[in-house]
């Protein structure tokens, strides 16, 4: 190989505070490149001699990226270290266990979960009606016709409504929002669905589900944020009876 032809240097020297740099690098790595679950980025060695490191310091990167679900380490002659989770589903992992143990130790309420969830969903059902197409708006009603046979806090049941609001979650097209918004469906909703579920009329709750579904088909925005608002309002009251 030529002097041209020898590739750009995927990672900058690390220097002061290098663990971290490391971890940030690496970071940026995924993003720049989009790296999925499962992609191999190097082994140890090779990331240690590209940041012009020990290995020791390369680990204390890596055991960073790892607490925060990024990468995992693979060992045997086809290890080395893979992508865990791309930084968005790193964030919602993270985001979600801070959740999860703040609701265990009673430190918040499914009161204030829900009063959280009508800031972040109601805004998120407008952006799925701006962003919507045809196929959002067939498997927002794909979703609603699983959940008609069943009643409120089956399996069958849980699971459509799970699908509902992950549809329209992903149709917003903001990553950012998609991350903040996962313990919405991990931590809260199971808790939800236990406290709640035997007094939720589920004929109600699909029929605010097609209000949602209607106004995301037409696209409309506003519609989309009043059926939401309506469909957590009704939660809100369920809990507080």
């Amino acid at each position: 190989m030529s002097a041209s032809e020898v590739p750009s240097p995927r990672f900058a020297p690390a220097s002061v505070d290098a663990s971290h740099q490391i971890a940030l690098e690496i970071r940026r790595y995924l993003e720049r490149e989009g790296l999925q679950p499962g992609d191999r980025i190097g082994t140890e060695q090779e990331l240690a001699t590209e940041f012009g490191v020990s290995r020791p310091t390369l680990r204390e990167g890596l055991r960073l990226l790892a607490s925060s679900h990024l990468i995992r380490v693979g060992r045997g002659r086809a290890g080395g270290i893979f992508v865990a989770r791309t930084p968005s589903e790193g964030m919602s992992r993270n985001v979600t266990e801070s959740i999860s143990m703040m609701l265990a130790t009673e430190t918040v309420s499914l009161s204030e979960l829900l009063d959280a969830r009508m800031f972040l969903e109601v805004p998120l059902a407008g952006l799925a009606a701006a962003n919507a197409t045809e196929e959002t708006a067939a498997a927002l009603q794909g979703a609603i016709d699983e959940a008609a046979d069943h009643m409120p806090g089956t399996p069958a049941f849980n699971e459509a409504d799970k699908r509902f609001h992950q549809i329209l979650a992903k149709a917003a097209g903001n990553e950012l929002l998609l991350a903040f918004t996962g313990w919405i469906l991990d931590v809260l909703q199971p808790h939800l669905i236990e406290k709640i579920s035997p007094r939720v009329d589920g004929a109600e709750i699909l029929r605010q589900h097609r209000d949602i579904q209607r106004a995301v088909r037409r696209r409309q925005s506003a519609g989309a944020e009043k059926a939401m608002r309506a469909h957590i309002a009704y939660l809100q009251q369920t809990l507080s009876d």
